[in-house]
C-alpha cells in the first residue's frame, strides 16, 4: 500500500511541471537527449 502512495506522489510531482501532454513529451525528449549525449561522451 505504501508503494502505491509513493508512486502516486512521484508521478504527481513529475507531472506538476508539465501542464500539457506536449510539455510532457518535450521533457521526455530532453531527458533522452541528455542520456544520448552522455553515452556518446564515453
Amino acid at each position: 500500500m505504501k508503494k502505491g502512495w509513493i508512486w502516486c506522489v512521484l508521478v504527481a510531482t513529475l507531472l506538476a511541471g508539465c501542464n500539457t501532454m506536449a510539455g510532457l513529451g518535450q521533457d521526455i525528449q530532453k531527458g533522452g537527449q541528455k542520456l544520448e549525449n552522455s553515452a556518446e561522451r564515453k
